[in-house]
């Protein structure tokens, strides 16, 4: 397991790199899909990462925090299934049902999409504004490593404050996790 920080590719007012990705559901998604979104948390993820897993209540709280708000996640598995079984569309499926998850999950096989938005790393989340600008890079709290408790819940502090016109720091504070697994 490669360990990787998160790395400012994209920045900050850049717009969101357009897709086309499956869902779980089975329906094709792209970025019109949530143009209705006051704002757009995409998250670069996988089943297998330890540093995921830890991460998936966390994901799930705040969707569900902030969904009437105008908040819409959207996961995105970016990793080599072939060589990591684990994270095959299948499996996303899988996991997805047995986590209750609340969120899109959508599957990037060509790995394209993590290469356009500069992703390296799982969890590596992106917000975007309702123009789908970039408005914050980050982690979404302070426990970096899997046994860590988050004393400060930073995603959750930036995503208030941005859906009520606050003042935000936009300090880029890099995720840390799984590095993607690439396709050679």
């Amino acid at each position: 397991m490669a360990l990787m920080a998160s790395e400012e590719t994209l920045q900050l007012g850049d717009k969101a790199p357009d897709f086309k990705l499956k869902g779980i559901d089975g329906k094709t998604y792209n970025l019109g899909s949530f143009m209705d979104a006051k704002a757009l948390l995409v998250i670069f993820m996988c089943n297998h990462c330890p540093y995921v897993k830890v991460k998936i209540e966390e994901i799930k709280r705040l969707q569900a925090k902030y969904k009437s708000k105008g908040l819409v996640i959207v996961g995105i598995n970016s990793n080599d299934s072939v060589n990591y079984p684990d994270d095959s569309f299948e499996n996303m499926v899988k996991t997805a049902k047995e986590k209750s998850f609340n969120f899109y999950y959508l599957h990037d096989e060509s790995q394209q999409i993590a290469k356009a938005y500069g992703a390296v790393c799982t969890p590596d989340p992106f917000l975007f504004d309702s123009k789908m600008k970039l408005a914050y890079h980050g982690r979404l709290d302070d426990a970096l490593n899997p046994d860590a408790v988050a004393a400060k819940k930073e995603m959750d502090e930036i995503i208030a404050a941005f859906l009520e016109g606050k003042k935000m720091d936009f300090t880029f504070r890099p995720s840390q996790g799984c590095s993607i697994k690439w396709r050679e």
